[in-house]
C-alpha cells in the first residue's frame, strides 16, 4: 500500500463518535455445553442491505501524531489519536498496525489504552443506518471483509440517530459478506460481562407499508 494521503497529525484528539451496531436479525442460537466457557450467538440479517460493499476498494486515509511505514515490506505503525478513513469506515484508537498483501488488500489492527477502546463506524448500504462498534481490540480485515472486535466488546446498529440493536461479549465477529454477527462471551472474570455471558437486545423491524389499494371499477 503506497500512503500517498498519510498525514502527520499534532492536533488534539478528536471527539470520539458513539459506537457500534446490529441489524433486524433471524436468530440462530448454538448452544454450549454446561460448562463451555463460551456462548456463541450467530445473528443473520433479514435484509439484504449490507455495509457498503464499494469501502473495501477504498484509499485508505490516516492521521496519527506519529507514524512510521515501511514501503519494503507494506507495513505501517501509527500512534497517538489515530484516526483512518476507507469510504464510509471511520477508525479511531491509540494504536494503529496497517498491512497491505501482494495482492492489494489492506488489513488494520487497531487497539484502545485503557478507558479509551478503539471504535468503528461504517455506513449501512441503501439505508439511512450506521453500523458503530468498539473494543479494546479491533482487526479490520478487506480481503475477507471480516471485522473481529476483541474485549469489551459491543456493537450497536442505529437507524438514523435512533439505537435500533445492540450487541455485547468478549468477542464479536461481523461477516460484512454473510451479514453475520458472531458474539461470544467469556469465563467470569473475562474481559467481558461479568457473568461471562453475551447481551443482545434487538428491537423489531417495522413491517413494509401496504401498497395503496386500486380505485373501483365504474
Amino acid at each position: 500500500m503506497h500512503l500517498s494521503s498519510l498525514s502527520r497529525r499534532l492536533d488534539p484528539p478528536l471527539p470520539g463518535h458513539p459506537v457500534a451496531a446490529g441489524d433486524g436479525f433471524r436468530r440462530r442460537v448454538l448452544r454450549a455445553r454446561p460448562l463451555a466457557c463460551a456462548l456463541l450467538l450467530a445473528l443473520t440479517a433479514l435484509s439484504p442491505a449490507r455495509a457498503e460493499r464499494a469501502d473495501r476498494l477504498q484509499p485508505m486515509k490516516i492521521e496519527a501524531d506519529a507514524g512510521r511505514f515501511d514501503d519494503a515490506r507494506q507495513i505501517g505503525s501509527f500512534t497517538g489519536n489515530v484516526l483512518i478513513t476507507k469510504g464510509s469506515i471511520v477508525l479511531r484508537a491509540a494504536q494503529v498496525e496497517v498491512r497491505q498483501g501482494a495482492d492489494g488488500q489492506q488489513s488494520s489492527v487497531a487497539t484502545g489504552v485503557p478507558g479509551t477502546p478503539a471504535r468503528f463506524r461504517q455506513k449501512r448500504e441503501g439505508l439511512d443506518e450506521t453500523l458503530e462498534g468498539e473494543a479494546q481490540r479491533i482487526e479490520y480485515d478487506a480481503k475477507t471483509d471480516t471485522l473481529r472486535f476483541v474485549d469489551e466488546a459491543v456493537l450497536r446498529r442505529f437507524r438514523g440517530s435512533t439505537l435500533a440493536d445492540e450487541a455485547r461479549g468478549r468477542l464479536i465477529t461481523f461477516d460484512n459478506a454473510a451479514s453475520v454477527y458472531s458474539v461470544s462471551g467469556g469465563a467470569p472474570g473475562a474481559a467481558a460481562p461479568a457473568d461471562g455471558r453475551v447481551r443482545i437486545i434487538l428491537s423489531p423491524r417495522e413491517a413494509p407499508a401496504a401498497p395503496p389499494s386500486a380505485p373501483p371499477v365504474r
